[in-house]
């Protein structure tokens, strides 16, 4: 069914509106970060201080934000980031959804914790799609799933980095989030409320985690899961691992979950394809920085050595515009394009990609370009955008000879190493 989404244009109108036809379960677990949420809203509203420089009277025709991700070209540098049980959002979501991002031009990742499987995502679009790979106690298992991704013809996997344990997100917990849903009395009189999103769960099969039941030893149905899940979690995952999957892989390895300098710098001597910078979208540390406060000490690290991408808080193409003249080469959104899944299931995500688009299309406009990969740091007002750690101590410097300059009349020159303070 095709609708006309003309009226939604932005991220949070096709937030309103899959928050009214998703049952609460769902929409929070979608919505929600861990412990206090404090990460979780900083991730966007570290965007907002960023100013931007216009500038006019500039030729910005025939406008291009065609960027390639390992090696491959896409009509923007953004990937549909993993999220799990976004079959629950819509019926066959991630199939909807990868569908969506196909036809658009960009990659999407299929979650471990998906509901639809690999092999239905596979079998229902043309296009290889990401993987994502949740580490795992059970090995064996965890290698059965990067062997289906390569049968699946994926041509990455995004190994997480942040999953040896798991935050703790408040409202999951009282919620009681299950797929399927518990016939709990709560339960069934939110559904009462959903009747498009009852009438299009009844119409598909697919209502678990289809990566995981029938493929995991001793988890054949849904009561088994839960324990095998919680078990699962594994906290001896160390970076010897990486060499292991990528020898099981044999292909393009994103890691995703790097908020520090150093964990960026080893990451590129284990010889990962991109690294992205990340928080889990506020779901795992709480206190934790945003991603676009991380970026630039990453930055600096990492260099040319890797692909450096962002994710976590991205609700506009003004967002990832930001982050692009800070140096990210690259972007994960999940929540953006899982509002609009909620919303209008494939028409709902298709229509996020092309705000977003149209939001990092326009802003490159205003700021005097036409090709994306022209964009550098001028376009941003330098003392409103976040600093690297090198930044910070050469402004202090600065400062400080300014500082002396002005009380003594003194010449840079002589304090250029700032030894006098």
């Amino acid at each position: 069914m095709r609708h006309d989404l003309s009226k939604m244009t932005c991220i949070e109108d096709l937030r309103q509106v899959a928050k009214r036809k998703v049952p609460k379960m769902f929409f929070d677990y979608l919505e929600s970060g861990s412990w206090t949420q404090t990460t979780l809203r900083d991730n966007t509203s570290d965007f907002t201080p960023i100013k931007l420089r216009q500038k006019v009277m500039v030729n910005t025709e025939n406008r291009s934000l065609k960027h390639t991700l390992l090696g491959e070209e896409y009509t923007m540098p953004l990937a549909v980031a993993p999220i799990g049980l976004a079959g629950m959002l819509c019926a066959d979501g991630e199939i909807l959804a990868a569908r969506a991002a196909e036809k658009f031009g960009v990659p999407y990742t299929l979650s471990t914790l998906s509901i639809a499987s690999i092999e239905d995502v596979a079998h229902n679009t043309s296009k290889p799609f990401w993987f994502q790979l949740n580490p795992m106690r059970d090995r064996e298992f965890m290698a059965s799933l990067i062997q289906r991704a390569k049968n699946a013809n994926c041509s990455a996997l995004v190994l997480s980095a942040d999953l040896q344990g798991v935050g703790l997100c408040h409202a999951d917990i009282r919620n009681g989030l299950s797929a399927p849903m518990k016939p709990t009395v709560p339960n069934l009189l939110q559904l009462a409320t959903k009747p498009e999103w009852c009438l299009r769960m009844l119409n598909t099969d697919r209502r678990t985690f289809g990566n995981i039941i029938g493929h995991a030893k001793h988890v054949h149905d849904v009561s088994a899961l839960l324990s095998w899940a919680n078990a699962q979690f594994d906290p001896t995952l160390n970076w010897d691992d990486i060499a292991k999957i990528k020898d099981l892989w044999g292909g393009k390895i994103i890691l995703k979950g790097i908020l520090d300098p150093e964990d960026a710098e080893i990451a590129t001597k284990y010889g990962v394809d991109a690294i992205v910078v990340s928080n889990h979208g506020g779901r795992q540390l709480d206190g934790s920085l945003s991603s676009i406060q991380a970026l630039p000490d990453i930055v600096s690290a990492v260099g040319n050595k890797t692909e450096v991408w962002l994710d976590s808080g991205i609700r506009s193409g003004q967002d990832m515009l930001k982050a692009w003249a800070m140096g990210a080469r690259g972007f994960m959104t999940g929540r953006a394009a899982l509002y609009g899944l909620g919303a209008f299931g494939e028409d709902g995500v298709r229509r996020a990609l092309e705000i977003l688009y149209r939001e990092m299309d326009l802003t490159m406009a205003f700021t005097g370009h036409r090709q994306l990969q022209n964009v550098g740091r001028d376009i941003l007002i330098d003392h409103t955008r976040p600093l690297s750690s090198a930044e910070r101590r050469e402004s202090i410097v600065q400062q400080r000879h300014r500082i002396y300059e002005e009380l003594y009349g003194w010449p840079r020159a002589s304090l250029r190493f700032g030894t006098m303070w």
